[in-house]
């Protein structure tokens, strides 16, 4: 049974959220504020968290980043309708994903699914096949990743975006393939999450010794990773 953290001061939409995943088969605990969600995680480690970005105590951006210091659990943020500013320091974070209020627990719902199906995986993968490349170096047994042999401290979206494009070094990857195989849904013409978790992963893996980016972009197409002969 997967566990759900929910963080939120909202009785009304806790309750409803609570009431439908108990009915999907998840054992839903529930936190009124930062605070108790980190009480509560130190107790028991969720499978996933649901943060709401504006609680007492202690808010959803101030949770997240404790949250990272000690853990790479998936995080998706609850944000206000149109809040774009919201959504993008969330992201730069170390958020997963976000959620515009209001919304249908059938969307949050499979924006949970896509998140663990894609941990499931990894956790799956032959766990010999390392990829080492341009000096980072990518552990799929365990989900870490080094660079120039110091540990990197990555969120689950940002290794899964790392492990595609290592996947696949010197090739383009469209940013609609991306969040497909990344983030687990499609590509919407005003989400702008990918770009953000590329920006995270790029400022976390640094620059070739050239100075050029790791991870270059390909103008109205994607991404490629370069590798340290394509970036001489």
């Amino acid at each position: 049974m997967v566990k759900l953290l929910l963080a939120d001061d909202d009785a009304r939409l806790s309750d409803l959220i609570k009431e439908y995943f108990d009915g999907e088969g998840y054992d839903v605990t529930h936190a009124w504020n930062g605070r108790e969600a980190l009480e509560l995680m130190a107790a028991d480690m969720p499978d996933i968290v649901i943060l709401d970005v504006m609680m007492p105590e202690l808010d959803g951006f101030e949770t997240l980043k404790q949250i990272r210091n000690k853990s790479a659990v998936p995080v998706i943020m609850l944000t206000a309708k149109g809040d774009d500013i919201d959504r993008i320091l969330g992201l730069e974070m170390g958020a997963d994903d976000y959620l515009s209020k209001p919304f249908n627990p059938r969307e949050l719902l499979a924006r949970i699914k896509a998140i663990l199906r894609r941990a499931s995986q990894e956790r799956e993968d032959d766990p010999t096949a390392d990829i080492e490349l341009s000096g980072v170096l990518l552990r799929r047994k365990d989900r870490t990743v080094y660079l120039e042999g110091e540990l990197v401290e990555l969120t689950t979206s940002e290794y899964t975006l790392l492990e595609c494009m290592l996947m696949v070094p010197g090739q383009v990857l469209t940013k609609q393939e991306l969040s497909e195989k990344a983030l687990g849904r499609k590509l919407t013409m005003y989400d702008r999450s990918l770009d953000m978790h590329i920006s995270n992963l790029r400022k976390k893996i640094g620059n070739l010794d050239n100075g050029d980016p790791r991870i270059k972009t390909v103008r109205g197409v994607g991404y490629i990773f370069v590798s340290n002969e394509q970036g001489a």
